[in-house]
Formats: structure tokens, sequence, C-alpha cells
């Protein structure tokens, strides 16, 4: 089983629905965690967005890149154009991609479910590319 790593500037928004989705579309097929260059708290709105398709990412947390180690993962994957300031540990992992999604921190609600739906499909592509 593949172990990814989502990455993102706080791990609050799209590095949590990434998880969310990996988990639910990888089940059995990929390992996931998500970190942030920093930790926050898992946004509230990302929450609501991903329940509306019937994923709870309410119980995850928001943690700090630095509490893991890169050998650990076969993957990272950065989702905010933050890859430029991750740890060279962690850019060479046999599979890297720095996916530079829109931060929908602070957006209205349609941006969410459109960074949502893009996150889903990237996913998607990424558990198949896995199997």
């Amino acid at each position: 089983m593949k172990k990814v790593m989502f990455v993102c500037k706080k791990n609050s928004c799209r590095s949590q629905m990434a998880e969310g989705f990996a988990r639910t579309l990888g089940a059995g097929k990929i390992s996931v965690t998500s970190s942030g260059l920093e930790a926050s708290t898992v946004n509230s709105t990302a929450v609501q967005v991903m329940d509306e398709i019937g994923i709870d990412i309410s119980n995850q947390t928001s943690k700090p890149l630095s509490d893991f180690n890169p050998q650990d993962y076969d993957a990272v994957i950065s989702l905010c154009g933050c890859g430029v300031n991750l740890p060279e540990s962690w850019l060479l992992r046999k599979f890297f991609e720095d996916w530079q999604l829109d931060d929908p921190d602070g957006q209205p609600i349609e941006i969410f479910q459109r960074v949502r739906d893009e996150i889903k499909e990237r996913v998607k592509k990424l558990v198949i590319s896995f199997s």
C-alpha cells in the first residue's frame, strides 16, 4: 500500500479535503496523511462542503509537517504551490507533485465547492495511478 502525504501551508482546507477524499476513494489502496508547513485548525467551511457530498472530515486534525519523516512516505502532494518551501527531503520522494490549487480560505462557499471538486478529480487519478 502506497503512503501519501498531502501538504499545504496551514493544513486547514485543501489538504484536509484531499485527505478525506483519499481515505474514501483510496480505501484499501493507499494510506494517507495530511499536514501543513504550520498547523492551524480544520476550516469549518471545508468540513461543510465535504459533508455535502457525504464525506466526514470533522474528526481530522491539523498537523505540522515537522511531525513526520519523509522516508515514511512514497508520495508527497503539495496542494498550494508551497512545494518551493518544503524541505528538500520531502521534494526528493519517489513521487512528488505540486497541484497549485486556489486557496478557498475566506472565500464564498462556491469557491470551496469548486476547489473540492478539483481535488476530488485529482485524488481519483492519483488512486488509479497507484492501484
